[in-house]
């Protein structure tokens, strides 16, 4: 395939067994997870869980990523669309109560193939950092159900020194209008799970709530009302990190300056404990235990 699935548009020709573009992928499916995860907002974990299933590589590299074992390293193991319907098939038997695809955007045409073997019966999570090119967003048009995106940065300057990218907040600000306009304003079951709508997800940086803050205004102007965002104080540093200010954890001061903004803005969410802000929430990947 030659991929342009991401806002990099690099036109890499990716086969079965070779890599190409930023991501370094091929195009068979490499998935590094595929387990019930317990540690998402409440509307989408629940009590029981969702049947997270992880993606190897990322479309964005953020230079702290928790998680750079796959989104740096590509860690993961090779899956068929055929081996992924069965295993969202293992998930579903376990009483999970929705199904996520995590950083899955260079593999949209094989999920596609996946659900159309077996579409689970639940509500279907794109759990994403937001850096997404419109048009792939539109191939999962009536497929997705949730839309759970980040929203990271909101200064070019910033973007670039974390990212790479000077266009994230162009890029994500598009894709959520997109996703909002999928999905629309949650919707809700008798479990208070979201069975369809966007969740907005924001990570507080250290030194940078001058941002969260422009992030949230922008969430509040331009989203439509009801729309709920994640305020997530779970910054840790990670992979080595060594841009100045972000190799500390966020103060309580910092935390509550911006939740205090996002009240002010009656924005509806959620806000996470400090507890959070370990590296012991970092999910075991590629290993035996990591697949069900």
């Amino acid at each position: 395939m030659r991929c342009e699935l991401c806002p990099r548009h690099c036109g890499a020709s990716r086969t079965e067994t070779a890599t190409g573009g930023f991501c370094g992928l091929p195009e068979t499916m490499q998935i590094a997870r595929i387990a019930p995860h317990l540690w998402e907002e409440p509307p989408i974990s629940g009590t029981k869980g969702t049947g997270a299933i992880f993606f190897s590589g990322c479309t964005l590299r953020c230079a702290y990523c928790q998680n750079a074992e796959i989104s740096h390293r590509n860690a993961g193991r090779p899956f068929t669309p055929n081996e992924l319907a069965d295993a969202m098939r293992r998930l579903v038997d376990l009483g999970m109560e929705t199904i996520s695809f995590i950083t899955a955007t260079p593999f949209v045409p094989q999920i596609l193939r996946a659900l159309a073997i077996y579409r689970p019966p639940l509500p279907l999570v794109w759990n994403t950092s937001g850096y997404e090119d419109v048009r792939t967003l539109r191939m999962l048009e009536g497929t997705v159900d949730v839309y759970l995106p980040d929203l990271k940065h909101r200064s070019p300057a910033m973007s670039r020194l974390c990212t790479g990218r000077e266009d994230y907040f162009e890029k994500a600000s598009q894709a959520i209008l997109e996703m909002v306009r999928q999905c629309g304003t949650p919707v809700y079951n008798e479990k208070n799970i979201m069975t369809r709508g966007v969740l907005i997800r924001h990570l507080i940086l250290p030194g940078l709530t001058g941002e969260s803050i422009q992030l949230l205004d922008w969430v509040h102007d331009e989203c439509p009302q009801g729309t709920p965002v994640s305020l997530m104080q779970q910054y840790v540093p990670c992979n080595n990190v060594s841009i100045p200010g972000l190799t500390r954890r966020i103060t309580r001061r910092e935390y509550e300056r911006v939740k205090d903004h996002m009240l002010m803005l009656d924005l509806p969410g959620f806000y996470q404990g400090p507890t959070s802000a370990s590296e012991d929430f970092i999910p075991v990947f590629n290993q035996d235990e990591s697949f069900v």
